[in-house]
């Protein structure tokens, strides 16, 4: 039994390691890429970076001087930190109260929000892009409201699943204490929800930073545009395509979010686990 065990467990190691070689393949790709002629991508894309084929660092210089990759990179840092900052407060606090206030309302704006997370985006992209530009929500502030709008179901029912699993007593003494309701929001209900913060947090950042079609639908373009959009116009005339200097951008574009991730991924598991199991 124990060998039976033991090569079922070195079978599924090896199965899970490919898997995890084939996804990680692609960046890889990307990152060799990055250091090579567009020449020589195109002769041998899995080829390395050795001999004739080294570009050094002219890919990156090319690449952000082209675009001006600081400068629409800004605009995708403050779109990401302003939805994510407004997803995690307001979202938290909804998820609390829906939780802790029991009336239909209450029970109708939850599900409600759950209903949200299986409506496709497709459905109500073309009326969504219309509304936003009637309502001048076409700038890097009025698209964080749309993002806080398509992020707060996730959210919510994640924070409203965790808050069921908080004891009550420990808000019941808050209040005794003297806490009105937002000073125990944020210095008892927060501290409480570390992990599920965390854990929403990283998933909204990835989600909002390398988001394409909304902000391609909904901002004016031809004032601001986010690292996704911007990277598409490093093309040539008659359709060319400087593959080196897309390489480079893309690599400059994943580097702020495989960092997060990879400081922060251990609360990530433990964060899902708290709001989609607990209660």
């Amino acid at each position: 039994m124990r060998r039976s065990k033991q090569g079922y467990k070195s079978v599924l190691t090896v199965i899970f390691s490919i898997i995890s070689v084939i996804y990680v393949m692609p960046i890889v790709l990307v990152i060799i890429n990055s250091f090579k002629k567009k020449s020589k991508i195109s002769l041998d894309p899995f080829g390395l970076p050795t001999g004739k084929a080294f570009n050094g660092w002219a890919n990156y210089i090319n690449g952000i001087e082209k675009i001006e990759f600081f400068k629409y990179f800004g605009y995708s840092l403050f779109i990401t930190v302003g939805s994510v900052l407004a997803i995690l407060i307001l979202c938290s606090m909804c998820g609390w109260y829906v939780t802790r206030v029991q009336t239909k309302i209450t029970k109708i704006m939850k599900y409600s929000f759950i209903f949200s997370m299986v409506v496709p985006f497709q459905m109500v992209m073309f009326t969504l892009a219309k509304t936003a530009d009637t309502l001048h929500l076409n700038t890097p502030w009025g698209i964080i409201i749309i993002y806080l709008g398509f992020g707060a179901g996730m959210a919510v029912f994640m924070f409203s699943n965790f808050a069921q699993s908080m004891p009550i007593e420990i808000e019941e003494a808050a209040c005794i204490d003297g806490c009105n309701p937002i000073q125990m929001y944020f210095k008892v209900i927060l501290p409480i929800m570390k992990s599920t913060i965390v854990s929403v947090g990283i998933l909204e950042i990835m989600w909002v930073w390398n988001d394409y079609l909304l902000p391609y639908l909904v901002l004016d373009i031809k004032k601001y545009k986010t690292i996704p959009i911007v990277i598409q116009y490093l093309k040539g005339g008659f359709g060319t395509v400087d593959m080196g200097a897309i390489m480079a951008c893309i690599v400059l574009a994943i580097l702020p979010v495989i960092i997060i991730y990879v400081f922060c991924q251990k609360y990530i598991i433990e964060g899902v686990v708290a709001g989609a199991v607990k209660g």
